[in-house]
């Protein structure tokens, strides 16, 4: 139980790191989202500025193929108007423009180093075929756009007018101004950002010290408990986090109560049963040595007395230490296959002596035959309890019913009498060390008061259950419930 104290402490101790990580979580919701939005923001208007750029240089790209068509600059590419336009895109976006015939010749270029050339490239092949091509390189910082030079002619023999692809518009487009303005956003955003991460900073310090606080609280009260302060129950309702930890180690602080009281009442009964009969066995020898001359009979009655005394000790010292050995061990059993119909036929035969000094009739009932996975030592020492018990606080002529049964999970055994019967305030008590109903009684059957927690002991290491049945004059009904793997899983 201590040990749950010390977990506890340590809970609290983690808890106060827990202090640092609810600090980080905070910064980390505050901070991601910000950088989120911040990227964000700064993809869409590059998107947006490109997709308008993009439609702007479309449309004056279009205006002027049509005038290329009109002033028939394929063919004549001298006319100033044309050139004044072609010179005036190029200075407005920083960017190149070139004109490329239907023989896929260079006739016009902005820039003068191509004119004359031969340009065949997948895009302006695909754009004498009709289509618009444009491709934006992020890297270098450029559009580039392909525009068909298309040009109304009649077919003499539908009379129908179609598009015919004369030339082609090979455009690049600088995305400088889009960039600057992209690092002046990105400025401001990151001046934001760290704006908001101050005020995250701040928020995060003081709303991890406020959910904290109540649990510094706890870890103060604890320690106080701790150290010896005090035993007082905690009260720290501030949340319901709180109140359930406060109430947790209020029930373990309870139970360890508890547990002192019992020790030391454990301390007082040992000392008790053990000084009994070391009392008797000096008065008798007292009584044995005043006298000068005892008579033979008188001195061997004196033995046989100091002598079931010793016994009496002697089984005392065994239960104790055979008590020690349980909690020592807990959890330890040497598991193997037993047929429990066997061993209790065996427990009965070794108990039918003491049942037929006591007039007491064993009666052995088993639904079907029983195998299980149990420490057959500790689990027949059990059973020798609970059967020996049942005769020794039964009446004259009574009897002793062991019931079995059994299904694919778990073996129950019944052990009834029709005895004296157990008060119902005492039904909660009887498994506890050196507890006796009738204690006068008791000690008349030589009782040491430590065979049910020994047998309680076993049953719960092999995660059994025991309840009980009993009625005054009547008699008592324990019923022993054990997993048939031997551990409850």
């Amino acid at each position: 139980m201590i040990n749950k104290i010390r977990n506890g402490i340590e809970s609290i101790r983690i808890f106060r790191s827990f202090r640092v990580r609810i600090f980080l979580v905070l910064l980390v919701v505050g901070i991601i989202p910000s950088l989120i939005i911040h990227a964000a923001i700064l993809s869409s208007y590059e998107d947006r500025a490109v997709s308008v750029r993009e439609s702007e240089v479309q449309n004056q790209l279009k205006i002027i193929a049509n005038h290329l068509i009109t002033y028939n600059y394929l063919q004549n590419p001298s006319n100033d108007v044309v050139a004044a336009e072609l010179e005036q895109i190029s200075n407005l976006y920083d960017g190149r423009v070139l004109i490329i015939n239907s023989n896929f010749k260079v006739i016009v270029d902005t820039y003068n180093i191509s004119v004359g050339k031969n340009i065949i490239s997948k895009e302006v092949i695909r754009c004498f075929k009709g289509e618009s091509i444009t491709n934006y390189d992020r890297k270098n910082g450029f559009i580039e756009m392909t525009i068909p030079i298309n040009e109304l002619i009649m077919d003499a023999e539908s009379g129908i007018e179609n598009n015919v692809v004369k030339g082609v518009m090979l455009t690049s487009v600088s995305t400088d101004t889009i960039v600057m303005t992209m690092t002046i956003l990105s400025r401001t955003a990151w001046i934001i950002s760290i704006i908001v991460f101050i005020c995250i900073f701040i928020l995060a310090t003081l709303f991890s010290r406020f959910l904290t606080k109540p649990f510094n609280k706890v870890t103060d009260a604890i320690n106080d408990v701790s150290a010896g302060f005090t035993d007082q129950a905690l009260a720290v309702p501030d949340y319901a986090e709180t109140e359930q930890i406060v109430d947790a180690f209020n029930r373990v602080l309870s139970r360890i109560r508890v547990l002192d009281e019992s020790r030391q009442e454990f301390v007082s009964n040992v000392s008790h049963e053990l000084k009994t009969p070391i009392t008797s066995i000096k008065l008798l020898a007292e009584s044995l040595v005043a006298q000068e001359e005892v008579p033979a009979e008188l001195y061997r009655e004196f033995m046989e007395d100091i002598v079931g005394e010793i016994d009496r000790e002697d089984k005392i010292i065994n239960d104790l230490l055979e008590l020690v050995k349980l909690d020592k061990t807990n959890g330890t059993l040497t598991i193997e296959e037993v047929n429990v119909n066997n061993m209790i036929e065996l427990i009965l035969k070794r108990l039918k002596p003491i049942a037929q000094r006591e007039n007491v009739n064993l009666i052995f009932e088993s639904s079907r035959e029983v195998t299980a996975q149990i420490d057959d030592v500790k689990m027949t020492l059990a059973i020798t309890n609970f059967v020996e018990n049942a005769i020794k606080y039964n009446r004259e002529n009574g009897n002793v019913r062991v019931l079995l049964d059994g299904d694919h999970q778990k073996f129950i055994l019944k052990v009834e009498d029709t005895g004296i019967g157990i008060p119902e305030e005492s039904i909660d008590h009887i498994f506890e060390r050196f507890y006796r109903v009738d204690k006068s009684h008791s000690r008349e059957i030589g009782g040491t008061g430590l065979g049910l927690a020994i047998a309680r002991n076993i049953i719960l290491m092999h995660r059994g259950t025991i309840d009980v049945e009993s009625e005054i004059d009547i008699g008592t009904t324990f019923i022993i419930t054990v997993p048939l793997n031997g551990s409850g899983k």
